[in-house]
């Protein structure tokens, strides 16, 4: 009897702990987007930029995937090119090496016809300038033989003629030898670039098969990701459309978009508020504003006004002091013109009297020198502001 209710009843209880965790995880994510305030006030979108992360590990191992295929490709060149260049190190050392064993053997100092004229035994070799009348060896400087009295001319012509005879001998049979070796290094060489031309088609070959294998392998790749982005896409949207479905709800059930102000009230006291709940001020608080705002605005103007009047005040104080400082210069001025007349009268008529006693032939004792004014420079009263 228990196994069979346990039977009928564990499905409904799977679909009720299915969906009770459903709207679970519903309530986590809304809760985590809504109380994140830095993903609702920055606004960054995490799924947007996971995929273009993941694009760019794709685009990044298929740039790692195509510098490993060129970078095989290079080791191969350089393979290729490290085994022309010994071939050529080789072929030049084979070359110097039988072009020295040439000289050595068919180039000798000996062979040459002008040797004893150069030769560093000569002196050694050399035999005493005469031992009998009959000495091949007498030149004609010497006045020892002359044209025609050598004895042993026929001789002599037979064994040159000999001599000339096995050179020549010689000479063929070297020159045979050498063009025999020629032949077989030329063949040696033959086959030697036609084995190198092997090895570098049969590399070729492995090149391009290793190059179809990695364009294949990273054509299943990108079809591969293709299929899971495609099929990652698809779950995502659906994810995304169940989430939206279950957002919409909630808020249409919740509080937040309630117009009710005491939902932003917080807890740690009344002038605080929630941010996030928060539905903007009150019509009292929006008036008290403005009635501060018309205050300072008020206080700003009468401030204005004083510092005006101030400033007219210090103005037509500055233009009394000018105008007083102007007039007491002018009475200065016609005071001093007052007092040099006075003084020209009397020194004019000091002057009349001097020439009236010169005329008489009086004593000048009595004479008096002109008065000269000393004008005094005016003095201004400087006004400080």
């Amino acid at each position: 009897m228990g196994s069979q209710t346990m039977a009928v009843a564990l499905p409904r209880d799977l679909r009720q702990d299915a969906n009770l965790a459903k709207r679970r995880h519903a309530e986590l994510c809304r809760q985590k987007r809504v109380f994140n305030a830095r993903n609702r006030i920055i606004g960054g979108d995490t799924e947007a930029w996971d995929v273009q992360v993941h694009d760019q590990k794709i685009k990044e191992a298929t740039e790692k995937a195509r510098h490993e295929t060129f970078a095989a490709e290079m080791r191969q060149n350089d393979k290729i090119v490290c085994i022309l260049e010994n071939r050529k190190k080789r072929d030049r050392k084979n070359l110097c090496r039988a072009i020295n064993d040439f000289q050595q053997s068919f180039q000798k100092p000996e062979t040459r016809r002008e040797f004893d004229l150069s030769d560093p035994l000569a002196l050694k070799k050399d035999l005493p300038a005469r031992q009998s009348d009959n000495d091949v060896r007498n030149t004609i400087s010497g006045m020892q033989k002359f044209m025609g009295e050598d004895l042993n001319f026929h001789e002599r012509k037979k064994f040159q003629q000999e001599q000339n005879r096995e050179w020549s001998l010689q000479q063929q049979r070297e020159w045979k030898n050498a063009r025999a070796e020629q032949k077989c290094a030329e063949a040696l060489y033959t086959e030697t670039r036609l084995q190198f031309d092997e090895t570098a088609k049969h590399l070729q070959k492995l090149e391009s098969t290793t190059r179809k294998a990695v364009c294949a392998s990273v054509k299943d790749f990108n079809k591969s990701q293709a299929i899971e982005s495609v099929e990652r896409k698809k779950q995502e949207k659906k994810q995304e459309q169940e989430d939206n479905l279950a957002e919409i709800t909630n808020l249409l059930r919740g509080d937040l978009l309630s117009e009710n102000p005491q939902q932003a009230a917080s807890s740690f006291g009344p002038h605080r508020v929630v941010p996030d709940r928060w539905k903007g001020m009150t019509q009292e608080q929006l008036e008290q504003i403005r009635l501060v705002q018309k205050q300072q605005i008020q206080e700003k103007l009468r401030l204005q006004e004083e510092k005006r009047q101030r400033d007219l005040d210090w103005d037509r104080r500055r233009i009394q002091g000018a105008r007083a400082t102007l007039l007491f210069e002018r009475q200065q001025r016609r005071q001093q013109r007052d007092l040099r007349r006075a003084l020209d009268s009397s020194n004019l008529s000091l002057a009349k009297e001097q020439r009236l006693q010169t005329a008489k032939g009086g004593p000048l004792r009595n004479r008096v020198p002109p008065v000269c004014m000393q004008q005094d420079e005016p003095q201004t009263k400087l006004l400080r502001h």
